[in-house]
């Protein structure tokens, strides 16, 4: 089948062999998926990964051992846990210690014809919803997930620095939960996607002269952001780290133990509520598409979104 496998470098391979479910888990044929910076992250050496990339998508379930999942148009949650230990008794599995992620660690992803999932992490699509719609359910799971820190979910305003893919969506979620927000970042055309949503937009370079703030969530996606961050977060105040990249990252610990700030990792998030946001149209994520591909293209469609002009590119499944 064809698929976009990272070996070394990605390649389109039109030779992949087929996935084989086991018991338990669902064939899935991809109709869309996104490309998001960790698959960028991940193609620079990123976890050293090796297999299909991707793990944003939408796909219709074509073998399963609950029949009642066949013909279903789902999204799947990207950690695969092993549904014995505390994390996953307890919690969500999200950090179970033998976890597999979808097209990141120890599983192939969705940059293909069709993929494997575990039944436990798929989640129905409700059929209103548009595929281009619902394929950011995964992103945007992961930027509502923000809320979940206590300090952010307790503030009436937050600065995001970052005006990428995740930054927007971020953005975006704190504005539907009518949070005041400042978005920081370097391109005015993005910066606007924001702006219509009712966020205060900085150039970065107009940024020193930002009053300090009690939440401020990192998305930049590169490693100085880091400490453009913690130097906006006041005194007390919470920093929400959301960047993953390939290489070391600078983190400002002298500052950060000075200003006795809280920094708080921030991964993924829960794909119903996502969902649920997607349908009632609480969030509209379509104007960060910036292009869209066929699957046999895969391979421009991922370096199209590594411009720095880019924010989602999408790819069609085959059919």
């Amino acid at each position: 089948m064809l698929a976009l496998v990272l070996e070394g470098r990605p390649t389109l391979r039109r030779d992949h062999p087929e996935p084989r479910r086991r018991a338990g888990e669902c064939l899935i044929e991809v109709v869309i998926a996104g490309i998001c910076d960790t698959d960028l992250a991940l193609a620079a050496g990123y976890l050293a990964f090796h297999g299909v990339l991707g793990h944003e998508f939408v796909g219709v379930v074509r073998e399963a051992d609950d029949a009642r999942w066949v013909g279903r148009r789902v999204v799947a949650e990207i950690n695969a846990g092993c549904e014995h230990c505390a994390d996953c008794l307890d919690h969500d599995g999200h950090h179970c210690a033998s976890r597999t992620v979808l097209g990141i660690a120890g599983r192939d992803g969705v940059l293909a014809e069709r993929c494997v999932a575990p039944e436990a992490c798929l989640v129905a699509v409700p059929d209103a919803l548009p595929d281009e719609v619902a394929v950011f359910a995964e992103p945007l799971a992961a930027a509502l997930h923000v809320l979940d820190v206590p300090a952010v979910a307790e503030s009436d305003r937050a600065v995001v620095i970052g005006d990428g893919k995740l930054g927007l969506l971020v953005a975006l979620a704190l504005r539907a939960a009518d949070k005041a927000v400042t978005v920081v970042g370097h391109h005015p055309e993005k910066l606007a996607l924001a702006a219509a949503r009712g966020a205060t937009t900085l150039l970065e370079a107009d940024a020193a002269a930002l009053e300090r703030s009690p939440v401020v969530v990192e998305a930049t996606g590169a490693p100085a952001g880091l400490a453009r961050a913690a130097a906006l977060t006041r005194p007390r105040g919470t920093l929400v780290l959301k960047t993953t990249i390939a290489g070391p990252a600078p983190l400002p610990l002298a500052s950060a133990v000075v200003d006795e700030l809280t920094l708080v990792g921030s991964r993924c998030g829960r794909l119903p509520r996502a969902l649920a946001a997607l349908a009632e149209g609480s969030i509209d994520p379509t104007p960060l598409v910036s292009a869209r591909y066929p699957l046999a293209e895969a391979e421009r469609a991922l370096a199209h979104a590594a411009r720095r002009e880019a924010l989602k590119v999408l790819v069609r499944g085959a059919r």
